[in-house]
């Protein structure tokens, strides 16, 4: 793989229930509502459990996602491709992390950045 090593951590506040978190980061339709400029792969199942693949795009660049730990209130991503390396969310009563390290040539803390602020659009609206 080409790019840099790169790795960032990133927690934010927001107004959610660890429910609506858990649904947001672990239900396929959820996942794709709020994480807009991603577009995944069709036909995957509906609850993202261990060894659950999922082929993401981002203009040109393919992110190969495979889950590897689906925990309560953990779930982390294994990528390929445009990224090598992983992306683990952890969350509660009102808090989302994001920890991310990987090689690419994309700026993965910019990427990370958007997504956080997506999610935490998508769950004010809800």
């Amino acid at each position: 793989m080409f790019g840099t090593f790169q790795q960032s951590s990133l927690r934010i506040e927001l107004e959610a229930s660890e429910e609506a978190l858990t649904k947001s980061l672990t239900q396929v339709k959820e996942l794709q509502n709020w994480l807009w400029f991603e577009r995944f792969s069709i036909g995957i199942s509906d609850t993202l459990t261990p060894g659950t693949k999922l082929t993401g795009r981002i203009g040109l660049v393919t992110i190969q996602h495979e889950v590897e730990l689906a925990e309560p209130n953990r779930i982390r991503f294994l990528l390929s491709q445009g990224i090598d390396g992983f992306h683990e969310w952890a969350w509660g009563n009102g808090w989302v992390q994001s920890r991310l390290e990987g090689i690419s040539l994309l700026p993965i803390s910019l990427g990370q950045t958007a997504t956080l602020l997506s999610l935490k659009q998508y769950l004010k609206s809800q």
